[in-house]
């Protein structure tokens, strides 16, 4: 069972911790939230995040093929192939840290990243936690 929180609504809340399971709503694939350095900080043995671990290709890998047009890579693939959409590789442009944070639980200054937590890719995708990793 997860190391859970109180209830918000019918969702239980959770920490997430490195090895969480992402998704973006512009991508086709999930990725993994990866740490490179713990905090010092573990659920279940397994480092806990926080929501200043938002950095591209450090913490948030890319998500397989992105089918935005907001994404100029995807927008001039798309051109060339008649304006049939032609997704292309992800590239996380991620610029701020997570939001819905668990502020009363700080991990080195900052609020705990939690199962309900969300980011945005500046091309438009939304970034949320699919599975808090913790098994």
């Amino acid at each position: 069972m997860a190391d859970e929180m109180q209830t918000k609504g019918d969702e239980q809340r959770s920490y997430v911790v490195a090895g969480a399971k992402l998704s973006c709503t512009q991508g086709d694939q999930t990725s993994i939230l990866k740490m490179p350095v713990s905090h010092g900080v573990y659920t279940k043995d397994k480092a806990k995040m926080n929501t200043m671990d938002y950095k591209p290709y450090v913490n948030i890998q890319p998500f397989g093929l992105c089918q935005t047009l907001s994404n100029p890579t995807v927008a001039a693939a798309t051109a060339a192939n008649n304006g049939v959409l032609k997704p292309m590789p992800c590239t996380p442009v991620v610029t701020m840290p997570w939001i819905n944070g668990k502020s009363d639980q700080l991990i080195e200054n900052s609020p705990a990243l939690i199962n309900q937590s969300t980011n945005m890719c500046i091309y438009c995708g939304t970034i949320k936690v699919e599975d808090d990793g913790q098994e």
